[in-house]
């Protein structure tokens, strides 16, 4: 019997490592020697380099770069052969910020493009770029003054490239970009589809949560449609029409049209690389799963991916969760036969926290067993 692992980190106590490791002691104490295959596995978010690369069996690098707030600090990513893997999250995510700290006024992602300059120093011409989480709101201006562009107000002063400066931006120069970005295959691993300005934009959507007060987050808006204006004088593009242009706070718009990346889903970009569709070939039974699944798990997430993969395969796939909230059972539409979850053996969602591997590890013989 072959088995495939592929399940979502369960946030706060499993790794989707250690999952893995579960399911296979269980899988070897109920049904003896079977075929085993660890994929761990990330949508896009936070995990994902550690996802691919492990899958690669690439290698984790370290440098130093500024955080939102332009401190120094040591971040990672991830390298396997020519391709490189980055989470902007690691230099400009909102988790790097202190709490009273949080304003997007004030904050920058030049640190992921002091993140894109290591990987090309290193020569990786293949770029991957997962772009959830971020600290920001600054159109990825100052992502991309770390590569060489320049971003001048109307008296011709070169702006720093934070969330404020969007509404003095009256021209953009490239002429300065890292000559090696034109060598360089850039793909944004994104499941968002916000536009950069209005009601579902960067701003409206995502501010709040990176700390704008409702007076912030209109000046951000203002000065979004200046940027984004002063975009499709230069450039031709309305961000406003590009799929996932107000991703982590716009920096989509300035990866797609600054530096012609291509904007993916993050889950199918994760499959792709490391060749799910392959390993799915003779297997009988896949087991996926996260800490909580519910409607949000059919937004481009790991469940959702691994279960439409998985059908078209033929391959039947259980998902084994923390819990299940409304809409969950809606996966069963993408190929997800069966749903388990571990808070059903628990006091409370609590103690299934608290004590998950033995729940984790509990749930997963009974369910061999059945099987």
């Amino acid at each position: 019997m072959k088995l495939i692992f592929v399940s979502d980190s369960f946030k706060g106590s499993l790794t989707s490592r250690r999952t893995a490791e579960l399911l296979t002691r269980a899988a070897r104490e109920v049904l003896g020697e079977c075929e085993c295959i660890a994929v761990p596995m990330a949508d896009g978010g936070e995990g994902t380099v550690d996802a691919v690369i492990d899958a690669l069996n690439g290698e984790i690098v370290n440098t130093t770069v500024h955080d939102p707030l332009m401190d120094r600090i040591q971040a990672s990513y991830g390298i396997s052969g020519n391709r490189a893997i980055i989470e902007m999250a690691a230099a400009s995510g909102l988790t790097l910020v202190p709490e009273d700290q949080h304003d997007p006024m004030n904050t920058t992602t030049y640190g992921t493009g002091e993140l894109i300059l290591d990987v090309l120093d290193r020569g990786c011409r293949e770029l991957y770029i997962a772009i959830g989480g971020s600290a920001t709101n600054d159109g990825g201006m100052g992502c991309m003054c770390a590569l060489g562009a320049q971003f001048l107000d109307r008296n011709g002063t070169e702006l720093s490239g934070c969330g404020r400066d969007l509404a003095d931006a009256a021209q953009i120069d490239l002429n300065g970009l890292d000559s090696r970005l034109s060598e360089t295959a850039i793909t944004v691993l994104c499941d968002v589809k916000n536009p950069l300005c209005g009601e579902n934009g960067a701003t409206y959507i995502f501010a709040k949560q990176k700390g704008a007060t409702p007076d912030t987050m209109e000046l951000l808006e203002k000065g979004m449609q200046n940027y984004r204006d002063v975009i499709r004088r230069q450039f031709g593009v309305d961000c406003d029409t590009v799929e996932g242009a107000g991703a982590a706070g716009g920096l989509g718009a300035a990866l797609s049209v600054f530096l012609n990346a291509k904007i993916q889903s993050g889950i199918e970009t994760v499959l792709s690389l490391i060749g799910f569709d392959d390993l799915l070939s003779g297997a009988d039974l896949v087991i996926t799963g996260e800490g909580r699944a519910d409607r949000q798990s059919l937004c481009g997430k790991v469940m959702q991916g691994v279960g439409l993969h998985a059908k078209r395969k033929g391959v039947p796939v259980i998902g084994l969760c923390g819990s299940l909230g409304e809409g969950a059972e809606w996966l069963c539409d993408f190929g997800v036969t069966k749903l388990i979850a571990l808070s059903d053996s628990a006091e409370s969602v609590e103690d299934a926290i608290a004590n998950a591997e033995r729940y984790y590890f509990d749930s997963a013989v009974r369910m061999f067993r059945e099987i």
